[in-house]
């Protein structure tokens, strides 16, 4: 019987995730709440919003949903897959105790403590004045401020300077700029060295790591202008070495899954770790409870394997016995979205050139919707444009050469995707 499928979410993650699962020839429909333009393409988008947990439960039973993969960072927190799996859907994803581990950086810091898990120093604080008091105690040095709950991935402020740190802590905890998730706000010391980020497929039990991807987070080319929830990417990224990975699977990873499941909540879904490598090994940025965007977009398109025959195994806690395949072609994706972005920017501005762009050449809509027979932009982040070739510059270069084909009102987009990692 062919399996029916849900996804939770809008974005050029959810695309490219519904893309490889319509692909599957043990799928026989995939069903996206709410989805957007290009979601339509691959699957059947239904009216109902990811945070609608009675919602989704209940368009799971009225289109007797058999599997729900979990790809976005809000349901799973309010306990979707809870819900899912107590109405009789198999579920790919955390329960609202195992996602705790993005949803509260608080509670994610203590799990690391009790797991013996490197990353950087911190305290926690859920008053004010007691967070001003630490950061004037310690002497000028370069710290984060970040919001324990979830901050559409825009919650952590890097900051030079005292004085940056102490406008930050006033933003979130007295401001509100991130309402209840920054009334709490983890500080953390700066940690020295170089950024990647994982991802694994986990069962409970086992944890098998995707080849390594390298984002891109900031609005402007070279680093500059304000944080984003990911301008491109390129995967595999460079510099990533077998000695490495391996450190990354025994330091970072597997202590997850052996603490979880020690803990009463298995992890079960995706697990993305943000990493500094330093140079004493490396360290948790963070950990994220679902797959990246943009990272999904380049790597969906370099897995050989079928996405529902692994999902759906490490569903059942049966990880251990697939082989996940992956292409070594090389993949670069860049990130179109309206100018002004993530600030202020419009949306309603019609998008031309689809058409235009080359047949092997994927085009994952996030901000886009359909109206009047044509696709308009809707949100932030419009499009991804993601090319395969056989080295990173020759992906590259037909991402780009396919960027330059699509036109909206104000399209915005790095021109630095991968450029370093250009041989």
């Amino acid at each position: 019987m062919s399996a029916r499928v849900l996804l939770a979410g809008n974005g050029g993650r959810e695309h490219a995730i519904a893309w490889k699962l319509a692909q599957s020839p043990a799928v026989g429909e995939v069903f996206i709440a709410p989805g957007n333009a290009g979601t339509a393409l691959v699957g059947t988008n239904v009216p109902v919003q990811p945070k609608d947990i009675d919602g989704i439960v209940k368009a799971a039973r009225d289109l007797r949903i058999d599997f729900y993969l979990a790809s976005m960072d809000d349901p799973q927190p309010l306990g979707l897959v809870d819900r899912l799996q107590a109405a009789g859907v198999l579920c790919y994803g955390p329960t609202a105790a195992a996602a705790r581990i993005e949803a509260s950086k608080a509670w994610a810091k203590e799990f690391m403590a009790r797991n013996g898990i490197p990353t950087a120093v911190s305290r926690t604080f859920s008053h004010h004045s007691e967070a001003v008091a630490w950061v004037e105690s310690l002497p000028e040095q370069r710290l984060w401020v970040k919001a324990s709950g979830l901050a559409a991935g825009k919650g952590a402020v890097g900051c030079e300077t005292r004085s940056i740190a102490l406008r930050a802590l006033r933003s979130m905890m007295v401001d509100g700029e991130f309402g209840e998730s920054g009334k709490t706000v983890v500080i953390e010391q700066d940690m020295r060295g170089w950024e990647t980020s994982a991802h694994a497929f986990c069962d409970g039990k086992v944890a098998v790591l995707w080849p390594f991807a390298t984002d891109y987070k900031r609005a402007l080319d070279g680093g500059e202008g304000l944080n984003t929830g990911g301008m491109g990417a390129y995967a595999p990224s460079k510099g990533v070495e077998a000695p490495l990975v391996r450190e990354i699977q025994q330091l970072l990873v597997d202590p997850v899954i052996r603490g979880m499941a020690r803990e009463g909540h298995p992890y079960n879904g995706t697990l993305y770790p943000g990493i500094m490598v330093t140079d004493d090994g490396p360290r948790i940025v963070e950990y994220n409870a679902r797959s990246g965007d943009p990272e999904t977009q380049v790597h969906m398109p370099r897995l050989e394997s079928d996405i529902y025959e692994v999902a759906s195994a490490a569903a059942r806690g049966e990880l251990a016995s697939i082989d996940v395949q992956w292409s070594g072609d090389a993949a670069v994706g860049v990130v179109m979205a309206p100018g002004g972005y993530p600030a202020n920017y419009e949306t309603g501005h019609a998008i031309s050139g689809l058409g235009s762009v080359d047949p092997d050449v994927m085009v994952f809509h996030a901000g886009t919707r359909s109206e009047g027979g044509q696709v308009v932009t809707s949100g932030g982040r419009t499009l991804t444009v993601v090319a395969l070739g056989k080295t990173i510059g020759e992906a590259r270069e037909r991402a780009y050469d396919n960027v330059r084909r699509i036109h909206f009102k104000d399209a915005h987009y790095r021109t630095d995707i991968a450029l370093e990692a250009v041989e």
